[in-house]
């Protein structure tokens, strides 16, 4: 049974103030400020990430192409380890000069290693995954695996 109670307007009216101060709260800085770094970290989560990967998903596998211009196929390791793949680049780069007039060599060595870890959201049959480079560009494409279907019975059965 419901009754008009004269405190109902009272607490509705208090609960509207406080969503409002609460909105009004997000819309001012430092609170938006905050927010909207949140929001781009969210849209772009590595923004200084070594090498650009896009991620592709079918009904199958998933397929990974990262840019890797000047990378060399042997400088290249891809490993999958607990639904993850991750994909490592290590670099060396040695120079030689020789100066004949002056009579000396100048040796330069620089090294550089550059990795990123996918995560994916189904189990990976990690036998099934192939690779290929070409032109800067690897693809690698993961195969999910395919679990056993369940058949729901009905209530009759």
């Amino acid at each position: 049974m419901a009754t008009n109670h004269p405190d109902r307007p009272k607490k509705h009216e208090a609960l509207e103030q406080w969503f409002k101060s609460m909105n009004q709260l997000m819309q001012e800085k430092p609170v938006k400020g905050i927010l909207q770094s949140i929001d781009d970290f969210f849209r772009q989560p590595f923004p200084h990430s070594p090498f650009n990967v896009v991620l592709h998903e079918t009904e199958k596998e998933y397929i990974v192409k990262a840019e890797l211009p000047g990378v060399k196929r042997d400088q290249i390791s891809i490993n999958i380890i607990n639904n993850s793949l991750t994909i490592l680049v290590n670099q060396t780069d040695v120079t030689s000069e020789i100066n004949d007039i002056a009579k000396t060599e100048k040796h330069m060595a620089s090294a550089r290693r550059l990795s990123r870890t996918i995560p994916f959201s189904v189990p990976v049959n990690e036998r099934k995954t192939r690779a290929a480079y070409r032109d800067g560009l690897l693809e690698v494409k993961v195969a999910k695996k395919q679990g056993k279907k369940i058949d729901i019975l009905s209530d009759q059965d």
